[in-house]
């Protein structure tokens, strides 16, 4: 059988001399007349059974109580089949004749049985109810959802008041979730919740797949807020919770839960990272959102690819950290196969005018090569400048002639050739 929503609590099993003690054979203080919910009146005598039966039904509780399901079954039949008139004996065995099918996993038949035990209308009201109850939470877990939902509202309108417990708010809830009818699921978890010292995690968790549903982003965010105060140990919560924030344009919010789960240490994985440092970047913090990734590098939490340690040197590059954004390109330079990473690295070497260090940088772009053509007009008249401020004026020459055959590079390259003529004429003179 495939059960509901997990929100909902297994039916309840009891064994046969639990519902005989219920069916009042213990007691009839429970009997007599009572006024429904809905105006009508339950009249119930105190129903007796004489010492035979009894003993009868008790042998058969024993054959419960040792499993021995199919014999108790036939029992119980034969006794249904002589019970004749007697209401209040039918009742009574067609509900041991529903708990036994239950335990037997015959839902259909325990659900026949449960409802007949109902119709006769003979049973104490506790008995009565807690059937009616019962019927609807098999309804559910057989996936008949709305005969589960019709006999539940029945239960509602007809129980005593206080048989209604947050636990049936949290059914009907489960109920309209699964018909999609997500209003009435949020009518009735906010309730089950509102009557409840002590609601559980997953009624938020119901409540919050309903907001979802129904596109109700700041209502979802109010549900997380309260299981991030509740359980304040589970990772996925607080990733929900900025995200629905993030969705909802509410950056800094975003961020700030993102970093205190963070600074709890709760984000272990690659993508709980990655998504960290990118928020700290679209704050323009630059600065955390490299350090937070390297830090995740560098703890073997986010792999150490080429793009992640390109990723770490935009941002220390950005916090104006270039001693760390060099070393962060060197990292990628190392993981790269073609030369772009170490063509960016070779132009902060050349803000800084260390000259060596971008002619190493520039030469290992071009042996690696995999650069478009503007990329690679960019490297050779990079190079050329490089050659230049070395004195290595004819290399610098040749680089510049090199660069000149890319569309992007030529009139720079044009530029710098006629600078170097000028260079060569002012030097021999």
């Amino acid at each position: 059988m495939t059960r509901g929503a997990d929100t909902v609590a297994p039916v309840r099993t009891w064994s046969l001399a639990g519902l005989l003690l219920l069916a009042g054979l213990a007691a009839h203080s429970s009997a007599g007349a009572r006024e429904g919910a809905c105006g009508g009146e339950r009249d119930v005598g105190a129903g007796t059974l004489d010492e035979f039966t009894w003993r009868q039904l008790n042998a058969i509780y024993e054959e419960v109580g040792d499993e021995r399901y199919g014999k108790a079954f036939d029992d119980l039949e034969r006794m249904l089949e002589r019970a004749g008139r007697d209401a209040y004996l039918r009742a009574i065995l067609n509900q041991a004749l529903g708990q036994v099918e239950w335990a037997r996993e015959n839902y259909e038949s325990s659900l026949r049985h449960f409802e007949r035990a109902v119709e006769l209308d003979t049973l104490p009201d506790q008995t009565h109810f807690a059937l009616m109850y019962q019927i609807a939470q098999l309804y559910f877990m057989e996936n008949r959802f709305d005969e589960a939902l019709a006999r539940l509202e029945t239960w509602f309108c007809e129980a005593p008041p206080g048989n209604v417990t947050s636990a049936a708010y949290v059914l009907e809830a489960s109920i309209h979730a699964r018909r999609e009818d997500y209003a009435g699921a949020v009518e009735a978890i906010d309730r089950a919740i509102a009557m409840d010292e002590d609601p559980q995690e997953d009624w938020y968790l119901l409540r919050l797949a309903a907001h979802y549903e129904l596109e109700q982003y700041p209502k979802a965010a109010m549900t997380l807020e309260v299981l991030i105060a509740r359980w304040p140990g589970k990772k996925l919560y607080w990733l929900q919770l900025s995200q629905v924030y993030d969705r909802l344009k509410r950056d800094s919010q975003a961020l700030a839960v993102l970093a205190l789960a963070y600074r709890r240490g709760l984000l272990d994985e690659q993508a709980d990272i990655a998504y960290l440092s990118s928020l700290y970047s679209r704050a323009e913090l630059p600065y955390k959102a490299a350090a937070v990734l390297e830090e995740g590098i560098r703890s073997g939490v986010v792999a150490g690819t080429g793009r992640h340690w390109t990723m770490v040197a935009y941002e220390w590059y950005a916090a104006a950290e270039l001693e760390r954004a060099l070393a962060a390109y060197g990292e990628a330079g190392r993981a790269s196969e073609d030369g772009e990473i170490d063509l960016r690295r070779a132009y902060i070497l050349v803000d800084l005018e260390r000259w060596p260090e971008a002619l190493e940088a520039l030469d290992q772009a071009l042996r690696k090569g995999r650069l478009d053509d503007r990329r690679t007009g960019e490297a050779y008249l990079l190079r050329g400048m490089t050659q230049f401020s070395l004195e290595n004026l004819d290399q610098a020459a040749t680089d510049w002639e090199r660069a000149g055959r890319y569309e992007s590079a030529r009139d720079a390259a044009r530029q710098w050739l006629n600078h170097l003529r000028e260079e060569r004429q002012r030097r021999a003179s």
